[in-house]
């Protein structure tokens, strides 16, 4: 297995704090960038950290800027994702993303329209549906 790389200290954003939340599996640092009306934080997951399914009510816009990692919207395939990738995601669509276990992953959340409600948390992604992303 290849080393892991370690983007704790090569992200462009402050890594900011560890998270603590039931709605992460692993460990994700968060450090806000800006508040309402536009809330955008840099998220950075720890390698095979993922967070639960979810949905954002005005939507979100995610802008990887290093790492490997996994998005996934409900009832269709992973997408892998790397640095440069941008991936719009509509309101209420049920999806989660999160890193590769062999790397860390960063990217900026964007709250699309935070106006319109906030993040609504679902059930965590499984182990099976974790490995499948993994083996794409």
């Amino acid at each position: 297995m290849s080393e892991v790389k370690d983007l704790s200290n090569s992200v462009i954003f402050p890594i900011g704090d560890v998270f603590e939340s039931n709605n992460f599996n692993g460990t994700v640092h968060l450090k806000m960038l800006t508040g309402k009306p536009c809330p955008i934080g840099n998220v950075t997951f720890e390698p095979g950290c993922r967070n639960n399914w979810h949905k954002h009510p005005g939507g979100q816009i995610l802008l990887v800027t290093g790492g490997k990692g996994y998005y996934q919207e409900w009832g269709k395939p992973a997408k892998k994702l790397h640095a440069g990738d941008v991936v719009n995601i509509p309101a209420d669509v049920k999806h989660w993303h999160g890193a590769a276990k062999d790397s860390w992953f960063v990217h900026l959340a964007v709250e699309a329209d935070a106006s319109k409600g906030s993040t609504e948390w679902l059930e965590p992604v499984s182990d099976e549906e974790y490995e499948r992303a993994n083996s794409n």
